[in-house]
């Protein structure tokens, strides 16, 4: 068939938006919509419909994949830059499949102009953080664009794992009952980010979270294996993003415990100051695991045993009430609810 009557039989979908905006890229509700009703309803196969950060196959083994760009601005960050982000991104996105990290593809679209030491820098940051996370690059690309046609530099990674072999990782186990556990504090990557945007800078010692968590998960399989139901790290679109996203595909409730949500003080003071609810600000190195309520506590305290997840704590449960909607229990007793984000309150944040 040619292209020109294959195009007929793919109607475009009514749109509120003539053209794509940022918000499209927040992760939240008009990021759902552009993928809902574009790339998922036209490319919808059995893997893609998931609608995880990764996809398992079978290739000698189970397989986890996932892919991920990089646009953050600026690309050098307090706590980081866009090569550690960028390994480490991808590498959690392969860990909440449940899959051990292994092998990662690396490409560059690169702007006319950037200095040589920054893209020196960029890459030692990348070497550093594959080898923190024990994983190896084994291939890549590289482009160049003309000066004014891009941002300093974009970067693209592609990740590898094999499946832990005690891994279970689907929404189709978690059930009323489930605890969910967050691994640490929130909200810290957005504020970091926040604080040094152009026309926002503010005097902070925060600094960004941004981590690989593949070791992290892997101990708590070995440990603890299908009892663990599912891991999702909460970037973009923070934790409100992810909780409903989970919220609607369970068809379950999530009730959320405001006293219980690990912050930093200057994270929590910032957010304050600025009018911003931590709970829809992005992270880079946490994950949100929901597991059987009896190794809630355990699971717990073994995630506190490491430096990395020393606030971890567990911020609510599952319920069969009002299905599809997460609500917060307030400080004074009140419930609100946490709806998705409809945008994001900081554009290029990964």
């Amino acid at each position: 068939m040619e292209k020109s009557k294959f195009r007929l039989q793919c109607p475009m979908p009514k749109t509120d938006f003539d053209i794509i905006t940022l918000a499209h890229g927040s992760g939240g509700l008009l990021t759902g919509k552009l993928l809902d009703t574009g790339v998922f309803d036209l490319l919808k196969n059995d893997k893609l419909n998931k609608k995880h950060d990764g996809a398992i196959f079978s290739a000698n083994g189970k397989i986890a994949v996932s892919t991920d760009s990089f646009v953050i601005s600026p690309i050098f960050f307090p706590g980081g830059d866009i090569g550690e982000l960028a390994v480490n991104g991808t590498v959690n996105d392969v860990a909440m499949c449940g899959a051990v990290p292994e092998y990662l593809s690396l490409s560059f679209i690169i702007e006319e102009g950037l200095k040589m030491t920054e893209f020196w820098d960029i890459l030692v940051s990348i070497k550093y953080a594959s080898e923190k996370a024990g994983i190896k690059i084994i291939t890549g690309d590289t482009k160049v664009v003309d000066r004014g046609k891009g941002d300093k530099i974009f970067i693209n990674t592609t990740g590898f794992g094999k499946m832990h072999p005690e891994a279970d990782i689907d929404t189709k186990n978690i059930k009323p009952g489930d605890k969910i556990i967050i691994s640490n504090n929130i909200a810290t990557h957005g504020i970091a980010i926040l604080s040094v945007r152009k026309g926002l800078e503010f005097e902070t010692d925060i600094k960004s979270d941004t981590r690989n968590l593949n070791k992290l998960t892997e101990k708590l399989l070995d440990k603890y294996g299908k009892k663990i139901h599912l891991f999702r790290d909460p970037t973009r679109s923070g934790v409100a993003g992810i909780l409903n996203e989970i919220a609607e595909e369970t068809n379950l409730g999530i009730e959320l415990s405001e006293k219980d949500l690990p912050i930093d003080p200057q994270v929590k003071a910032a957010c304050e100051i600025l009018g911003l609810d931590p709970l829809y600000s992005a992270n880079e190195g946490i994950f949100v695991t929901f597991a059987d309520t009896d190794i809630a506590e355990e699971i717990t305290e073994t995630l506190r045993q490491n430096k990395d997840a020393a606030n971890a704590a567990i911020i609510g449960e599952v319920t069969k009430e009002h299905p599809q909607k997460v609500l917060i229990s307030s400080g004074i007793g009140g419930k609100r609810v946490v709806q998705m984000p409809v945008g994001e309150q900081l554009p290029r944040i990964c």
